[in-house]
């Protein structure tokens, strides 16, 4: 397959991949309401079967409930940060190919001190990661260059490097996709968990100024409301926070075992040519 063909395939999956995060986020709101409005809320769960009134039991997922509207919204994060996580887990795990990492660029490095450049081509076959994609497309240039006599050393060295450099640019995009969406989740999880305190809060101070004695029980509703949001926001943004650096810490380390094959090719390419 030619760049050209490549780059084709690459805008097709962004339409899809776009496609894709809209279902999981409208799919997550749907699930998050029904389970907001109907397990969460189940009657069975509160005093006289009305959910404005007391939790019995202290069961969880009604106190959950008492969080108010804003809940299924903060539940509709976390189940987009799970899916994309499981999303990026499986794509870079994939991208990793077979065998380990450190061992195929070994291998790949002992068969370019002997010059063996077609089993370090079926090795990559065999391999079927981002590496060894690059590292294939780095090796077929690799071998037409040492046969073309109309380019000098340096030219060549040139030439090998721009290979590389554009395999390896057609390759990383898809190791960091969505990624940008665990990091949003980071910073608007807390943001929408402090709207939810807020409106807790408001309901708790309302519940407050009624002349005579306080509405206890709105009182009490209002503050759950504000805890539970707050500690929903904070919950999800610091999943979202570890999950997006454990990702990138990944996708770091693989992209210095490319930089380091390639360096490994460039460096035997100048070393067997005159």
């Amino acid at each position: 397959m030619d760049k050209k063909s490549q780059k084709t395939g690459q805008s097709s999956v962004s339409s899809l991949s776009w496609l894709f995060t809209i279902g999981v986020i409208v799919l997550s709101a749907i699930i998050s309401y029904f389970l907001w409005a109907k397990v969460m809320g189940n009657p069975d769960y509160f005093e006289g079967r009305n959910p404005e009134n007391r939790v019995l039991g202290g069961n969880y997922l009604a106190i959950i409930y008492k969080g108010g509207p804003i809940v299924p919204l903060l539940m509709t994060v976390l189940f987009v940060l799970l899916t994309f996580s499981i999303e990026r887990g499986i794509t870079i795990m994939k991208a990793r190919g077979k065998g380990r990492i450190n061992v195929f660029v070994k291998t790949l490095q002992d068969y370019l001190k002997d010059d063996k450049i077609e089993d370090a081509i079926v090795a990559c076959d065999r391999q079927k990661g981002s590496l060894a994609n690059v590292m294939k497309a780095g090796l077929l240039r690799y071998r037409a260059l040492q046969k073309d006599t109309t380019m000098d050393k340096d030219q060549k060295i040139l030439a090998l490097q721009k290979e590389f450099e554009e395999a390896t640019a057609l390759e990383l995009p898809m190791l960091s996709k969505n990624l940008v969406i665990l990091s949003t989740i980071a910073s608007i999880s807390v943001l929408i968990g402090l709207l939810g305190t807020v409106l807790g809060m408001i309901r708790a101070f309302k519940a407050l100024a009624q002349a005579g004695a306080p509405d206890a029980l709105q009182l009490a509703t209002g503050i759950s409301e504000a805890l539970i949001n707050t500690a929903f926001g904070i919950g999800g943004s610091l999943l979202a926070i570890i999950l997006y650096n454990y990702f990138s810490t990944l996708i770091d380390n693989f992209t210095y075992k490319i930089d380091e094959a390639g360096f490994s090719l460039v460096q035997s390419f100048a070393a067997s040519t005159k």
